[in-house]
């Protein structure tokens, strides 16, 4: 079983720039297909961004889309979200999350990741 434990979050102002990181214990991500998702209080979880096993393969949700960037040190165990021109709408709890895959298939939907991050809080100011 893996854990993830998210960190990076804060309070920005819009135009700026954040970087998440997920790091994971218990095992190596090179498993793992990983997403970034985000969830406003009492909205459903949102898909952000998505990176294969290998990290050759990305999507991105179209409202992130050119200026978020997945990435992933497998050496590391580390996933990152480099999050540029931020929005005051992009403000939300940000998610790590994992699913055993190491096929090229990305996967939008948050039920089908297993495993799961604490969250962190990301606010941007106008």
């Amino acid at each position: 079983q893996v854990q993830l434990v998210e960190s990076g979050g804060g309070l920005v102002q819009a135009g700026g720039s954040l970087r998440l990181s997920c790091a994971a214990s218990g095992r190596t991500l090179n498993s793992y297909t990983m997403g970034w998702f985000r969830e406003a209080a009492g909205q459903k979880r949102e898909f952000v961004a998505a990176i294969n096993w290998i990290g050759v393969i990305r999507e991105y949700a179209d409202s992130v889309k050119g200026r978020f960037t997945i990435s992933r040190d497998n050496d590391e165990n580390t996933v990152y979200l480099q999050m540029n021109s931020l929005k005051p709408e992009d403000t939300d709890v940000y998610y790590c999350a994992a699913r055993v895959d190491r096929t090229a298939r990305l996967d939008r939907r948050a039920n089908e990741y297993a495993y799961w991050g604490q969250g962190t809080q990301v606010t941007v100011s106008s």
